[in-house]
Formats: structure tokens, C-alpha cells, sequence
């Protein structure tokens, strides 16, 4: 049977290097892989993998390759094997006992996902899971920013164990220490070792004469505890802050997770909000709008005076730059708009109906507004 050329096999150019070389066998061994790849010629192209990469990953064999191709090996060949001078198989079938699972995985944990995780290393630490609190504002904190105490569950160390979570330490007699141990499994391949992670130790590589009833074994405990939050000027219904380390425990000795702090704002009874823009409706008299005047106005940051202009009309608006919300991302303030409200008297005294009554309507409607309504008409 002829064979494929071994740089043809990996994918690769005749001048690649070790690293290359290396990572393309990897890519083959992951993709047929007896264990991960069911497809009927699996076997045969990772075997047909294996053997491209044992020439060419030693300098000397892939010299006399590049030389003499396929006939540098067949001194070796033996039986009408195809892959002669490899050891592959025996008259059960093929046994992948030997090979290195770690030159198929390396660091990644693409190995332990599959349970082929060939290196004595302790599982990984997980952190913590998340907790979130929801935390209801006052319009006026949420704008301005403050301080709040709350009271919530944390994770500390357990004062028993002295966060230790047991009594007397040894090293695990499982996987003596190493965090993992090895099994061998039966296929229809043939036998292969694989590595898990402890499961009496959970991947520590220790465990306890006696383990802490008070913690369980975790080494925390829960308790109350008072904390305070810096709620930041500017915030809105749906932010977060994060507070690291106020989460719950690690599975396995890993870091705890963090608490979210969710804010949900209240309306104000006076100003609406939109954004950093903030809105405020303002009454005025029917005085004030004819003749103009000086009118109070109430913002984020305290009253202002507002000068009201003759003739002002109701929904006029007026803008006062950077009374608004100040963005901390941005570091500017936004504006407020002053809508001013002219109030129309529902209940008249006789001297003043007769105030009115003295206006000249006629003159009035000579006014350019009512004779272009008039002319539309």
C-alpha cells in the first residue's frame, strides 16, 4: 500500500518547523482520535498522524526522509504491515496505551473535557458564585451619589479549622498527593489511560483525619456582616457596582465570587430625568407672563433665580447649562430645562374680573399671533 507523503499528512510545508510541526500533529491527533472520532477511518489517519509526526519531530529520521522518502524505513518493515517500524497494535488490536496524551493536549483543557488529561495536574479552582442585591434610591442620592450600609450574607474563613476545613492533614491516599488519578479503560482500541481529578480531595492532593463539622470541609462559613456602598453621583435604575470577594465560597479552595449591587431609582415628585438632562415644571402667573419677572427655580444643586421674559408663553422653555446630572464616565454635567407653567385663575374676585374687563381685547388681538390664526382660517 502506497503512503501518503508525511508532510501531506500533517498539513504542513517541507521547510516547517518543530513547533509547527508539532502543533499540526496535535490538531490531527484531537480531530481522529479514537476516543473523540467515531467515523470508520479515525483510527487509521490519527495511527497514519502518529507515525508522520515520530519521523518528522526527530531530526535525524525526518533527514533521511527529506532524502530517501518512504524507502529510508522499509529496511524495517515487517508482516506487509503499511506502517512497518512502528509499534502499533498486537493481535487483539490496536493498543494506544503509549501514547503521550500530553503532545496531543498540552496545557489546554481540552484533555480533562474528554477525561485524557495526561499531566499530574491538580484540578482547576473555580470561584465562587455571584450574589446580587438590589438596592433601592432616592431620586436625590442617585443624582448626587452617597454612601449606603447594608446588611448582607458573607463568606469568612470558619473560626473552628481556622478556614482549613478539617483537623490533622495528610496527604491524600488516593492520588498520594498529586490531585488526579489515573484509571485504564477498555475500548474497542484497545486499552487507554485516563486521568480525573480526585475525587476524594477534589484536586487538593490533602485531606483531613477529620473534617470540620462546622464549615464542612469548605474552611468558610456564612454570617452577617454590615458593609458599606459607594454609590456613585449619576447612577440609574438597572447600574451595578461590583464588590469583589463578598460573593459565595469556592467549590474547591478558589477565590469567592463577587456581590452585585443593583440599583433601582425612585421618581422625583419634582424633576424628570432623562438621561443627564434633567426637567422641572415651572408655575408662573399670568402676570408674570405678560409683564415678565423674576421667578425661583428649584435644581439639583439648590434654587436659582430665573428671569422670566415679557410675553412668555405656557410650555416656553429655558435652558440652564450644566445644572444637569454630572456623567462620571464623561466627566461633564448635563442641563436643566425650566418648563415654565402659565397658571390660568379658575376663581376671580369682582375687582378682579373688572381688571380684566378693562383690557382692550380688540387692541389685543391685533396681536401678529391671532391674525395669522385668522388667516388660516
Amino acid at each position: 500500500m502506497n503512503k501518503r507523503d508525511y508532510y501531506e499528512v500533517l498539513g504542513v510545508s517541507k521547510d516547517a518547523s518543530q513547533d509547527e510541526i508539532k502543533s499540526a500533529y496535535r490538531k490531527a491527533a484531537k480531530k481522529y482520535h479514537p476516543d473523540l472520532n467515531k467515523a470508520p477511518d479515525a483510527a487509521d489517519k490519527f495511527k497514519e498522524a502518529e507515525e508522520a509526526y515520530s519521523v518528522l519531530s526527530d531530526p535525524d529520521k525526518r533527514k533521511r526522509y527529506d532524502q530517501f522518502g518512504q524507502a529510508a524505513f522499509q529496511g524495517n518493515t515487517g508482516g506487509g504491515n503499511p506502517y512497518g517500524g512502528f509499534n502499533y497494535g498486537n493481535a487483539q488490536g490496536f493498543d494506544f496505551g503509549d501514547i503521550n496524551i500530553d503532545d496531543l493536549f498540552g496545557d489546554s483543557d481540552i484533555g480533562d473535557l474528554f477525561g485524557l488529561g495526561g499531566r499530574n495536574r491538580k484540578s482547576k479552582k473555580h470561584k465562587g458564585e455571584d450574589y446580587l442585591y438590589k438596592m433601592n434610591l432616592d431620586f436625590m442620592d442617585a443624582v448626587l451619589g452617597t454612601r449606603k450600609t447594608i446588611d448582607v450574607e458573607v463568606s469568612v474563613d470558619c473560626d473552628d479549622c481556622d478556614g482549613q476545613g478539617g483537623f490533622n492533614e495528610e496527604t491524600c491516599p488516593d492520588c498520594h498527593g498529586s490531585g488526579s488519578i489515573t484509571r485504564e479503560q477498555a475500548t474497542l482500541f484497545g486499552s487507554f489511560m485516563t486521568r480525573t481529578v480526585c475525587p476524594r480531595c477534589h484536586g487538593t492532593g490533602k485531606t483531613f483525619k477529620k473534617t470540620c463539622t462546622t464549615c464542612k470541609g469548605t474552611g468558610k462559613v456564612r454570617e452577617h456582616k454590615k458593609i458599606e456602598v459607594e454609590v456613585p453621583a449619576g447612577v440609574s435604575t438597572g447600574n451595578q457596582v461590583r464588590i469583589e470577594g463578598m460573593g459565595g465560597v469556592s467549590p474547591n479552595g478558589g477565590p469567592n465570587g463577587d456581590l452585585y449591587i443593583e440599583f433601582n431609582v425612585k421618581d422625583s415628585d419634582v424633576f424628570l430625568r432623562d438621561k443627564d438632562d434633567i426637567y422641572v415644571k415651572v408655575p408662573i402667573t399670568i402676570k408674570e407672563a405678560i409683564l415678565g419677572g423674576i421667578v425661583e427655580v428649584p435644581t439639583l444643586y439648590g434654587n436659582v433665580k430665573l428671569e422670566v421674559e415679557p410675553g412668555t408663553n405656557n410650555n416656553d422653555k429655558q435652558r440652564l447649562r450644566g445644572k444637569g446630572v454630572h456623567n462620571e464616565d464623561t466627566g461633564h454635567f448635563g442641563d436643566m430645562y425650566v418648563i415654565l407653567n402659565v397658571i390660568t385663575p379658575k376663581h376671580l374676585s369682582r375687582s378682579e374680573k373688572s381688571m380684566f374687563e378693562d383690557l382692550n381685547n380688540d387692541e389685543l388681538r391685533e396681536e401678529s399671533v391671532f391674525k395669522e390664526f385668522r388667516h388660516n382660517l
